[in-house]
């Protein structure tokens, strides 16, 4: 049983890293106003939030199966305060920090409607932190894996498509944004 734990343990960190990419891909689509006729702004936010979910649930149990597996030394306190795990520390502890932050912007989401705006946006932004802090996590830890070169290909192609999304946000400007920068309300 112990290594069906390991497994759905890796397998639900793959999904989780995978949903969490793509989540960070709509963000910056969304944040960058794309959007076409087949899918307008509200159906990506939906997928985002949708994803980001799904992301969650999966990251949940992978944090449940790893320390419920027993196959390392992996505590409840490990998966929160970082870099205390008796097992590959710095890379645990990486998976704590992306936790941590992941933590923060589920807290700040769930009030953003009791929050300030500014102070919601400032917290969401972590998200641009958590995901490469989530990535090292993976690439550290697959190492030890015998699936290494798989591994080792879907975080590349996680990465090329945070990387693409990224330049498509920050590459371009949306009519929105142009329009805005001169619009003489501007000042």
């Amino acid at each position: 049983m112990s290594s069906a734990l390991w497994y759905f343990s890796r397998a639900t960190g793959i999904v989780s890293l995978v949903f969490s990419t793509a989540v960070v891909v709509l963000g910056f689509l969304n944040s960058g106003r794309f959007a076409t006729r087949r899918w307008p702004r509200f159906a990506l936010a939906d997928l985002h939030r949708n994803l980001a979910l799904a992301s969650l649930v999966f990251l949940g149990a992978h944090i449940i199966f790893a320390v419920v597996d027993g196959y390392v030394d992996l505590s409840w306190l490990s998966v929160v305060v970082p870099f205390v795990s008796g097992y590959q520390p710095f890379w645990i502890g990486l998976g704590a920090v992306a936790v941590d932050l992941l933590l923060a912007i589920v807290v700040t989401s769930l009030l953003r409607t009791r929050i300030p705006p500014r102070l919601w946006r400032a917290v969401h932004w972590l998200a641009y932190l958590c995901w490469p802090v989530a990535l090292a996590h993976s690439i550290g830890l697959v190492a030890s894996d015998s699936a290494r070169p798989l591994l080792i290909a879907l975080d590349i192609v996680c990465l090329i498509a945070v990387l693409a999304a990224a330049s498509v946000r920050f590459g371009s400007t949306s009519p929105d944004t142009e329009a805005r920068r001169l619009s003489p309300l501007r000042r």
